[in-house]
């Protein structure tokens, strides 16, 4: 696998036109944290210093060609004192694949400050290392993500809201040192969010056989953080049905800070032909 640099590493085509690269993937189509993280860092460029990315709002229109790059296309929609606006669209073959807005807020604005207080979970040292895992399906499940090391939280070691419909934890991490700057960590963990979100949708469906896709995908990055730190992504998915699941995230460093939030829809659709379908698999069997 690339390095999470040489993925974000765009190339410049023309005046707000850049071309994402292409990498060997085992996916029949293009990983769209991939596609959100490109797009990101394509929006970042249009954009001057004293601006930090606070959100982004992204739509996945058409699966993307793993075998083939997008080109993106960046409208620059308002730059104002406080904040900046882009609106980018990927395509492929003439055709929009990804369309995502991003909003950029002006470094050191002042205002009250809070947030929630981490879940409970076990650490993730105590956790085995999926690459050592015993079994083969286990050390296979994130085999396209071979540079992030990403630990799901076992059940049994979960405190549970009995409220909640769906709940799962994770600890991830990038797994090699990464350069002190910040934006390449704001671009990073947009490429990690998508990993296992959707996931959390099949808490209470083990062994649903689906056709899954992203939709959907929103993001708000609140405090600095390191992604080649562990990051405990604290997931829920509060509803499903209709052949779609909502899914949301809080993103804590060890801290306890809450750095990130996220909020995606995904396709979970079960009335489709054999061939289509895969195994929504629980991250944590």
């Amino acid at each position: 696998m690339p390095s999470i640099e040489e993925i974000l590493s765009i190339e410049r085509i023309d005046d707000d036109i850049y071309r994402g690269g292409v990498f060997p993937s085992v996916l029949r189509r293009t990983f769209g944290g991939q596609v959100a993280g490109q797009a990101l860092v394509a929006a970042t460029k249009t954009v001057g210093s004293g601006f930090d990315v606070h959100s982004l709002h992204g739509y996945f229109l058409r699966p993307g060609k793993s075998d083939q790059p997008a080109i993106f296309l960046v409208d620059r929609i308002r730059d104002g004192r406080s904040f900046v606006t882009r609106r980018v669209t990927g395509v492929q073959n003439g055709e929009a694949i990804f369309s995502m807005s991003a909003s950029f807020h002006v470094t050191g604005d002042e205002g009250p400050e809070h947030h929630d207080v981490m879940p409970l979970a076990v650490d993730p040292e105590e956790l085995p290392d999926r690459k050592d895992h015993p079994d083969a399906a286990v050390r296979s499940l994130y085999q396209e993500w071979e540079k992030f090391d990403v630990r799901v939280v076992p059940r049994e070691s979960l405190e549970l809201h009995p409220s909640l419909a769906a709940q799962q934890r994770v600890w991830f991490r990038y797994r090699d040192p990464l350069p002190d700057d910040q934006l390449l960590h704001v671009c990073t963990l947009a490429y990690m969010s998508d990993m296992t979100l959707l996931s959390s949708a099949t808490v209470p469906h083990p062994g649903t056989q689906a056709q899954t896709a992203s939709l959907d995908h929103a993001m708000w990055f609140l405090r600095p953080f390191r992604t080649d730190d562990w990051l405990l992504y604290d997931q829920t998915s509060p509803s499903a049905g209709g052949g779609r699941s909502l899914t949301q995230g809080r993103l804590f460093d060890r801290s306890g800070r809450m750095v990130a939030a996220v909020t995606q829809e995904g396709l979970t659709r079960t009335n489709v032909p054999a061939d289509q379908v895969s195994i929504m698999k629980q991250a944590d069997s």
